[in-house]
C-alpha cells in the first residue's frame, strides 16, 4: 500500500469515527469510549494527511505555471517558491510515515524502574541512590507521581537495589531508554590519596502493568510471611508483615517488607512480579526487541554502559547517542530530558530506516 494508499482509508476511518460519534447516544458507553480515544489518536494523523495534501496541491500549481511562464524572473520566483516547498513537503512526508509505524502499546503506561548497585561495593550503592533521586526529579519535573515500592539501604544515602514507581501518561515512552549500565567516575569520600573509583549501577526499566494486562494464577504462587528485620538483623516490627512470593512456573522471587502493612507489602510485590512477568512473556513475543530484564541490565560489568557520570570533569555521555552535558549536578537534578529527546530521535531513525511501503 502507498502512502497516498494510507492517507486515503485512515481519513475514510476518520470520518467514519467522526459521523459514529455524531449519534453517541445510541452507542454503548464502552464502544464510544473505544471510539473516543481512536479518534483522538487518529486526529493528529489526518491533520498531517491534509496538509500533505495542500503542499502536494501547491507545488502542482506552481509545476504547472512553470510550464507556460516565458517570464524568466517570473520563472526564477516560481523555481525558489518550489524549493523551499520541496523542503516541507520532504519533513510532512517523514512526519507521515513516523505516524503510521505502529507505536509501542506499552508507551503510554507509567513504569516501574529497578535500580541495583553492581560493581563498586559502596560506592556502586552511594550511586544508585543518586541515581534514583535523579529520576525521582525528573519525574517530579513531568508532573508524575512516584511511589518507592521497595528499597534496601546500606546505610547513609547508600542504596543496595530499589524499585519506584512512576505513574504518568507516556513515562515508558520516554523512560524506556534508561535501561542498561550506568558507570560512575568520582573519587569516594573514603579515597585519602584522590584516587578516581569507578562503580556501575544497573537499571531495568518495565511498564506499569493492570491487572488487565496479565493474568496470574493463585496456584502458580507461594507466597511467605516473615518478620521483617533491618540493619545488624534486628526486627523492626514483632509482626510477620514482611511478604515473599515466588512464581512456581518461572521461578520469579519478589521479596517486600518496606511496610508495617502485610496486606500493603503483598500488594507491592505483586504489581513488581506482575511487571516482571509481562516483561517476560512480551520478550518472548518480541524476542527480536531484546526488552526483557537481562538484556537491559547485562552483567553490570564496568566495561558495559550506556552512560557514564565522570565528577571530576563535570560531564556525563551517553554512549549510544554520542552525546556529552558538561553539568552534571544539573543532569543528577532530574535534568535529563536532552538525552531523552536525542535517544527518542534515535529510536525513530532505526523505525524509519526499517520501514518500507509495503508495511503501510
Amino acid at each position: 500500500m502507498s502512502l497516498d494508499s494510507a492517507a486515503i482509508e485512515i481519513e475514510k476511518r476518520y470520518e467514519h469515527i467522526s459521523a459514529s460519534l455524531m449519534q453517541s447516544s445510541l452507542l454503548p458507553i464502552d464502544e464510544m469510549v473505544k471510539l473516543n480515544q481512536e479518534y483522538a489518536t487518529l486526529e493528529p494523523v489526518v491533520a498531517v494527511i491534509r496538509e500533505r495534501r495542500n503542499l502536494q496541491r501547491m507545488n502542482e500549481e506552481i509545476d504547472a505555471e512553470l510550464s507556460v511562464t516565458n517570464d524568466s524572473e517570473f520563472k526564477e520566483a516560481l523555481q525558489s517558491e518550489k524549493a523551499l516547498l520541496s523542503q516541507k513537503l520532504e519533513k510532512i512526508e517523514h512526519d507521515f510515515m513516523l505516524l503510521l509505524i505502529p507505536k509501542d502499546t506499552d508507551d503510554e503506561k507509567g513504569v516501574i524502574m529497578e535500580i541495583r548497585a553492581a560493581a563498586g561495593g559502596a560506592e556502586a550503592a552511594l550511586f544508585a541512590y543518586d541515581l534514583m533521586r535523579m529520576y525521582c526529579r525528573y519525574a517530579e519535573r513531568q508532573s508524575w507521581k512516584v511511589e518507592i515500592l521497595s528499597m534496601s539501604s546500606t546505610g547513609i544515602d547508600g542504596v543496595k537495589e530499589c524499585a519506584i514507581c512512576i505513574s504518568g501518561r507516556g513515562a515508558f515512552a520516554r523512560l524506556k531508554f534508561e535501561a542498561g549500565v550506568h558507570r560512575v567516575q568520582r573519587v569516594p569520600d573514603t579515597e585519602n590519596n584522590g584516587r578516581i573509583h569507578t562503580s556501575t549501577v544497573t537499571v531495568a526499566v518495565l511498564p506499569e502493568i493492570q491487572e488487565v494486562d496479565i493474568n496470574i494464577k493463585e496456584e502458580d504462587l507461594k507466597i511467605d510471611v516473615y518478620r521483617a528485620s533491618g540493619a545488624g538483623g534486628q526486627h523492626v516490627n514483632k509482626t510477620e508483615s514482611a511478604v515473599r512470593i515466588v512464581h512456581i512456573p518461572t521461578g520469579i522471587t519478589v521479596c517486600q517488607q518496606d511496610d508495617k502493612s502485610q496486606h500493603r507489602n503483598k500488594d507491592k510485590a505483586m504489581r513488581i512480579l506482575s511487571a516482571r512477568l509481562y516483561e517476560l512473556e512480551k520478550s518472548k513475543k518480541e524476542s527480536e526487541r531484546s526488552q526483557n530484564r537481562k538484556a537491559q541490565v547485562g552483567t553490570g560489568e564496568r566495561s558495559e554502559k550506556v552512560r557514564t557520570y565522570n565528577y571530576p570533569q563535570s560531564r556525563v555521555t551517553d554512549h549510544r547517542i554520542g552525546v556529552t552535558i558538561h553539568n552534571i549536578l544539573d543532569v543528577m537534578d532530574g535534568n535529563i530530558q536532552n538525552f531523552i529527546d536525542h535517544l527518542i530521535s534515535l529510536h525513530n531513525a532505526e523505525k524509519l530506516a526499517n520501514f518500507s511501503e509495503k508495511e503501510l
